[in-house]
């Protein structure tokens, strides 16, 4: 059984009493700067078995009323096609996709705003699109020595050089597709307007990671610096907390970094700065609500394998670097862990070896036990291990075909016929919607589809790089997959 250390209910209440507290510390307006994925966090709900992915959604939901949205994505990563790796899709449609699902609950959305804007191409025709659309759209502007240079920053030719963003309600809420993407800056020019007009305003973040009243080292502050590692994400101890409480909190390189100018900010609007620390400014209960230890640190250490291969992968793909594996590697020798700390991996390529190097596949079920499968002249090797773990979940004989070879033989005769395909075995997806043809008339079939959800949480590991058409259905029935950093073929086009 996959064991739950998170208390998500217990996690709302205190975090939403914590916001609630903020927001009467400021009258007037509060920038609230929300770190990780506002809506879908599978990292946190990956990291801390319970969390819920939409928990911070429900929050703000409660506070429709006074809250608004703003996005913010860097210019850079719509440059070079920035890629949200848990859903597979470029940050700015994953934009159009927040956009659209905050609208969906009700939330307003109120402008885009697109940083350290230096004329990309990419980013300019973005905005048009935006605009296009009805949505706003401002540019935030590089600034040269930041975040050190604290005197340019903080003046006219700094913060005062972005374009104020039109603001309606009393809580601002600034997220962003991905990390990276300036939402802080985004805040803080905003306070540097604000306070020229004459507007009193605040800012605090909610930030989940990393958990600042965990141990530096702790697998699930480890496993952030390993989500991050594309960044260069460090965590540290606070400094600043330690010497104005005498007290050791964690946080991470770049508030460490930017903390002084959010001083500087506060002191020119309020006199003094509200906040003695990077720990201060946050508003995270997450650490308090870990009920099982033991479970959170399991479940994070796989995380950090979970990462050091996909940047394999990525590489392999040209799409990651060797600095990124290095401390990766890193990262996985302080947590103690390796390849071996995940069953399925060992199981997968045991599989392979015995079917004499072809590709195979394997998913850890719910209750430990591991369910592999081949590949065969039918079936890739993901949909037979999918199917496999069907079968296992349903309590089907293993014998019993799920779906007949003359369903099968037409869908493979389309692909290669009509279809333009050269690779005749099933994907996850056919296979899924063979399954669903043959459950109208199968009560097998249909166990094996109503088992499904129990997929939700497993691990998985293939002995190939996935076509993205399984690699996509792996996400989306919510198992985390692993994969050998190698190709199942030497073909230079891969879909």
């Amino acid at each position: 059984m996959i064991k739950q250390g998170f208390n998500n209910d217990k996690y709302i209440q205190l975090q939403s009493a914590c916001i609630k507290e903020r927001i009467k510390q400021f009258g007037g307006k509060l920038y609230l700067e929300f770190g990780g994925k506002l809506y879908d966090d599978n990292h946190a709900a990956r990291v801390l078995p319970g969390f819920q992915p939409d928990s911070k959604l429900q929050m703000l939901i409660e506070l429709k009323d006074k809250a608004e949205i703003v996005i913010v994505i860097n210019a850079g990563d719509i440059e070079k096609n920035k890629v949200r790796g848990d859903l597979g899709i470029t940050y700015d449609l994953d934009t159009l996709r927040l956009i659209d699902l905050f609208r969906g609950v009700g939330l307003f959305v109120g402008s885009v705003v697109l940083t350290c804007f230096h004329n990309q191409p990419a980013a300019a025709a973005f905005q048009k699109r935006l605009e296009s659309l009805g949505i706003k759209v401002y540019r935030h502007y590089p600034i040269e020595g930041y975040p050190s240079n604290i005197d340019l920053i903080v003046s006219d030719d700094g913060y005062g050089k972005n374009e104020y963003i039109e603001t309606e309600k009393q809580l601002v809420v600034v997220t962003a597709p991905g990390p990276g993407s300036g939402k802080m800056a985004v805040c803080l020019s905003q306070l540097y307007h604000d306070h020229k007009k004459g507007i009193q305003a605040g800012y605090a973040k909610f930030e989940t990671f990393p958990i600042w009243n965990l141990p530096l080292k702790h697998p699930v502050n480890m496993a952030y610096e390993a989500a991050t590692a594309d960044l260069n994400d460090v965590n540290m101890l606070d400094p600043y907390h330690f010497e104005a409480y005498g007290e050791t909190t964690v946080n991470y390189n770049r508030d460490v970094e930017i903390f002084p100018v959010l001083s500087a900010m506060f002191e020119q609007i309020l006199g003094e700065s509200p906040y003695k620390s990077p720990t201060d400014m946050g508003v995270n209960m997450a650490g308090n609500c870990i009920e099982d230890d033991e479970a959170v640190c399991a479940a994070a250490n796989q995380e950090i394998i979970r990462r050091y291969y996909t940047a394999l992968c990525n590489r392999k793909q040209g799409l990651g670097s060797d600095g990124e594996i290095y401390k990766l590697d890193i990262l996985m020798k302080q947590a103690g862990v390796t390849s071996e700390n995940r069953p399925v991996i060992a199981q997968a390529l045991k599989k392979s070896e015995e079917t004499g190097g072809e590709p195979a596949a394997a998913i850890e079920m719910p209750d430990g036990r591991i369910i592999t499968g081949k590949t065969s002249s039918l079936l890739g090797a993901s949909s037979a291990a999918l199917l496999n773990a069907l079968k296992y979940l349903g309590g089907i004989d293993d014998e019993i075909h799920l779906i007949s070879p003359t369903i099968i033989e037409p869908i493979q005769k389309l692909k290669l016929t009509h279809l333009g395909n050269s690779n005749p075995r099933l994907h996850m997806d056919e296979v899924l919607l063979a399954l669903s043809i043959c459950a109208a008339t199968d009560e097998q079939a249909q166990l094996a589809l109503d088992q499904l959800e129990k997929l939700k949480g497993c691990e998985a590991h293939a002995t190939v790089i996935l076509a993205s058409t399984d690699e996509k259905m792996f996400k989306k029935l919510g198992i985390n997959l692993t994969c050998e950093p190698k190709y199942q073929t030497k073909k230079l086009y891969r879909r």
